[in-house]
Order: structure tokens, then sequence, then C-alpha cells
């Protein structure tokens, strides 16, 4: 019998790869980079499905600007929650910055797609 608390550590090897869509790249391994228009965002800890193929973790989302960035500006960083499913090689993602309770997305993301990202200039 396996143990529960092999999955807390361990990411879902469901989610590891490129996955992107319209408006959104993510790269997803021990750790988690997600591209966005004008925004990236980064997931510390490992990403685990349920046995629904859900998953929530915690982040941070931090908004990009176009033009020169001063060597001391300090970056539009927020908490945030990443959440989701996955069914086959689909994913759904919605983005929920925690000190505002603001939306962002949902996205839509195929695994091994490119994403189709702007960025601010």
């Amino acid at each position: 019998m396996g143990s529960a608390c092999a999955s807390v550590t361990t990411p879902s090897r469901a989610l590891i790869g490129t996955w992107g869509g319209a408006h959104v790249t993510m790269t997803v391994d021990d750790s988690t980079h997600l591209e966005f228009d004008c925004a990236h965002g980064d997931i510390s800890a490992p990403i685990v499905l349920d046995g629904g193929g859900r998953f929530g973790a915690s982040g941070t989302f931090v908004r990009e600007h176009g033009g020169p960035i001063q060597i001391d500006a300090i970056p539009d960083r927020h908490p945030a929650t990443y959440a989701g499913s996955v069914m086959a090689d689909r994913m759904t993602l919605i983005v929920r910055l925690t000190d505002s309770a603001e939306v962002i997305g949902p996205f839509t993301l195929s695994r091994g797609a490119a994403g189709r990202v702007v960025k601010c200039l």
C-alpha cells in the first residue's frame, strides 16, 4: 500500500512539461513558472493533482510594464492562488490575487503547446 504523504512532495507527473494557450505559457517541474501578457508568475512548490484532476497552489503574480525599468524599481508583485483542472492534455487555469481578490483568467492550456503571449514593450 502506498503512502498518501508521497504525493505532497512529488509533482504530479501528469503536469510536468510545457503547457500553452492564448495569453499564457506554463512550465511545470519541481517548481512552476508562468508567462502572461505583460506579467509573470511563479509557484515554488510542486503542483499536485487530486483524484479528480484538480489542483490549487500558492505563488506570486508580477505585473510588468513597457519601457525602461529602473534598477531600484519595486516589482508590482502580488500573492496569488493558481487553481485549475486537467483532463487528458487540456488544462483550465484561474489566477486569483489574494491581496485584492482580483481574478485573472480563465485560461485554457494544452500540453506541449507554445503559448501565445504578448510581452509589454
